[in-house]
């Protein structure tokens, strides 16, 4: 593994630099203002241009296993029930087991999608929509409804820890659009508009070696000006294995800055707490960083996101 110099961390950020960022992306992602935000790059011809990304058939998950129980940084975990209890009668004739779960989608520790309604910024939502469109019933507007025929397209991963030649970032590292570019150049890869982005930091495997922590206050993520490399990309979905924000986070009055740009400036959907130990060693393996990659959210009308569980397919 290739070793480079790890840079300063970028400066935060004040509230005026940030709404100065806030502004240049939402003109520079003026195309993907509708009510399915940047998915509208994800055309047929993308699509199949992603299928070309399959050479040897084999699929890997980018999700984790759903939790059901708590943790420090999963106080809220799903909760499955069986149906069938063990002193039930299933003896003779027909039987079937049965189930059910209930989550709190957007926790610090299973695999979910934001949709486009997630993020209320300065009482808007993404595209200049009324918050007031969100409910105690629901999403009126850009619930995850926009997705359901899933999201297809070409995925890249980039490993930032892979390029800096550890295991993982620290919570409260940032990634830069320095280290995003210079993982493409390492990686042999380029991300090209309507590509799902995929960044590594490295969150899952430091919580499987080293336990469960509070992630929701330390936690390795994207530093704002990071999404500059993502506008002039023009990606479609950005994916991590954190939260995609840092914590503490690095703006001034902004507890969010990366899910405040990239939802609702950018029209980005964003998958957090994923999980790339699986796929990273099959991309060193086969020398490739980019797959075609599958993603189907749950038909969940209303809601502000779903569980997830994409799949790369290479």
């Amino acid at each position: 593994m290739a070793t480079h110099a790890r840079p300063a961390g970028p400066p935060r950020l004040t509230a005026a630099e940030f709404d100065a960022l806030y502004r240049r992306l939402l003109s520079r992602a003026a195309w993907a203002r509708g009510d399915r935000g940047a998915l509208v790059a994800l055309t047929p011809a993308r699509v199949l241009a992603a299928a070309r990304e399959v050479r040897t058939g084999r699929t890997v998950t980018l999700a984790a296993p759903v939790e059901t129980r708590p943790g420090p940084d999963n106080p809220e975990p799903a909760r499955h029930r069986m149906s069938v209890r063990p002193e039930d009668d299933t003896m003779g004739g027909l039987h079937f087991a049965m189930d059910s779960f209930a989550m709190n989608v957007h926790g610090d520790a299973d695999s979910h999608i934001d949709a486009l309604c997630h993020v209320i910024y300065d009482g808007t939502l993404h595209g200049g929509v009324a918050a007031s469109s969100v409910t105690s019933g629901g999403a009126e507007a850009l619930s995850i409804e926009v997705a359901h025929d899933g999201i297809v397209g070409r995925g890249v991963l980039l490993d930032i820890p892979r390029l800096h030649g550890v295991p993982w970032l620290e919570p409260g590292d940032h990634v830069t659009a320095d280290d995003l570019t210079a993982a493409e150049t390492a990686q042999h890869v380029h991300v090209s508009e309507g590509d799902l982005l995929f960044v590594r930091v490295g969150h899952r495997k430091r919580r499987n070696e080293l336990g469960a922590w509070h992630a929701a206050g330390a936690r390795a993520g994207l530093h704002p000006s990071a999404l500059e490399f993502l506008a002039e990309r023009r990606v479609a979905v950005l994916g991590g294995d954190g939260n995609n924000d840092t914590a503490p986070s690095s703006t001034e009055g902004v507890g969010f800055p990366v899910h405040v740009l990239a939802v609702h400036a950018m029209g980005l959907h964003l998958l957090d707490y994923l999980q790339f130990e699986d796929l990273a060693p099959v991309c060193a393996a086969e020398g490739r960083w980019s797959f075609l990659c599958v993603i189907a959210p749950l038909r969940l009308p209303d809601a502000t996101g779903s569980p997830i569980n994409p799949i790369a397919v290479l």
